[in-house]
């Protein structure tokens, strides 16, 4: 072979980005619902094996100190798909069918207009009616599969009379949203329902797969649902693989809010299954994995301050655009890749207190440095906790720590106070944003065509 032959061989072999070709990086959005800080192995769970997911973790970075700003399912998914607090377009709760800024585009609608092929996959749950993901900057989305047993059943039955297992499905569109824009720069965000309960109709394979030591079949079932999810983001990795795609692409993995009935926040306490669980840690304290090979490095642990409002600002920072004035996320890419120390966020807030929802999805905390404060719901006294060193927040150390109760609450009273009061709340549409309904892809600009 001649030098000539062998340098041109050499350059072929590279991913685009590395052969001279003009290309932006890909970003992918793995957003699991309900998942726990201890459902994956690669966060200490030792029953349900999740070697897909826990190999994201190997090649990337943990974020071990990760928070979404909005809990639960529906602020969750408008802060991240904004890139903002989601209290401050009203969204102080749950309010399905509260509509989304129209003078602020969605991640979908910047990384489009950014030069990247848009995609979705899975569950929306936001917007009002008319702002489905096809509306909002999402150029291919793939169709909402009608149940077979029930509204929110897991096994829907595919044209050819066949029945599918949802999730198993789910992992299907990425694979065909990839090999269809492998040679284009993408923006990929899947929003599974899984493991969202209910978890009939998870194949007794995946059930098979966690360990002996789990014996009650409602948690072998919720194990199975995490399995299920691994699988899918497994078919991914393959087919990234495939097009040697791995290095021009950054993903992050990461849960909607803390785990439902059957999951674990371990070592943290709560989740989503109300009461005193939702004033805990673990509603709101999610496992983030950051994995781009060749940038990020492997096996790392970010310990800093972190949250899902920040990987529009890295998506921006990857895309080369500046991102919109109005989000409140950090670039994070300093910080993973050791160019920067610290936190990325200084002070995180929560502050869900729609008068319209249910009390337990209530909630007034603030995190800075190693403290958490929460505010008791009925008395309305601030505690004090060091996660760290108390995980569970059994040790309520206010009455020691009276100036960092008093700074952090003036924090959160400040942050309160640049939002929308809870009286201005708009009316919400009894209909909410859905994606299209059947099989395969709705394709177009992402304006709702």
């Amino acid at each position: 072979m001649t030098i000539l032959a062998l340098v041109v061989s050499l350059i072929a072999a590279l991913p685009c980005s590395q052969a001279g070709v003009d290309r932006k990086p890909n970003v992918i959005i793995l957003f699991i619902d309900d998942l726990g800080y201890g459902d994956i192995g690669c966060f200490g769970n030792t029953s349900i094996p999740t070697p897909h997911i826990d190999s994201l973790a190997e090649q990337g970075a943990h974020l071990t100190m990760h928070y979404i700003s909005n809990p639960p399912c529906s602020p969750s998914r408008c802060a991240l798909i904004t890139g903002m607090y989601a209290q401050r377009f009203h969204k102080f709760g749950m309010a399905r069918g509260l509509p989304i800024p129209t003078d602020h585009p969605t991640i979908g609608e910047f990384m489009r207009d950014a030069g990247y092929v848009t995609g979705q996959v899975g569950k929306w749950d936001l917007g009002s009616e008319g702002q489905g993901p096809h509306e909002r900057g999402f150029m291919e989305v793939a169709r909402w599969p009608l149940g077979t047993l029930r509204k929110d059943s897991y096994l829907c039955e595919k044209p050819d009379g066949s029945i599918v297992y949802r999730t198993d499905q789910d992992g299907d569109y990425m694979v065909e949203f990839v090999e269809r824009n492998k040679d284009k720069p993408f923006f990929l965000y899947f929003s599974p329902f899984a493991i969202h309960s209910a978890h009939d109709g998870v194949p007794q394979a995946y059930k098979d797969r966690i360990k002996d030591d789990v014996t009650d079949e409602k948690l072998r079932d919720y194990g199975g649902a995490v399995v299920g999810v691994d699988e899918a983001v497994g078919k991914l990795l393959a087919v990234l693989k495939k097009h040697q795609l791995e290095k021009d692409t950054l993903i992050f993995f990461t849960g909607d809010n803390g785990p439902g009935k059957g999951g674990s926040s371990a070592p943290y306490a709560g989740g989503k299954s109300g009461g005193g669980g939702t004033q805990k840690e673990g509603w709101v304290h999610t496992p983030g994995i950051a994995t781009w090979p060749g940038t990020i490095p492997a096996g790392t642990d970010y310990e800093g301050l972190s949250c899902t409002l920040d990987y529009y600002a890295t998506a921006a920072a990857v895309a080369g655009v500046e991102a919109p004035e109005r989000c409140d996320g950090k670039d994070l890419l300093p910080y993973l890749t050791g160019a920067k120390k610290g936190d990325a966020h200084e002070f995180l807030y929560w502050y869900n207190a729609d008068p319209k929802d249910f009390s337990f999805h209530r909630l007034s905390a603030v995190r800075w440095k190693d403290w958490r404060i929460v505010q008791n719901q009925k008395t309305k006294e601030w505690q004090l906790f060091d996660i760290r060193q108390d995980p569970r927040e059994t040790n309520d150390l206010a009455e020691g720590h009276a100036d960092v109760v008093k700074t952090m609450a003036a924090k959160h009273e400040s942050f309160v106070s640049g939002l929308p009061s809870l009286d201005s709340i708009p009316p919400r549409t009894r209909i909410w944003a859905k994606p299209p309904v059947g099989w395969g892809w709705i394709i177009g600009d992402g304006k709702g065509e």
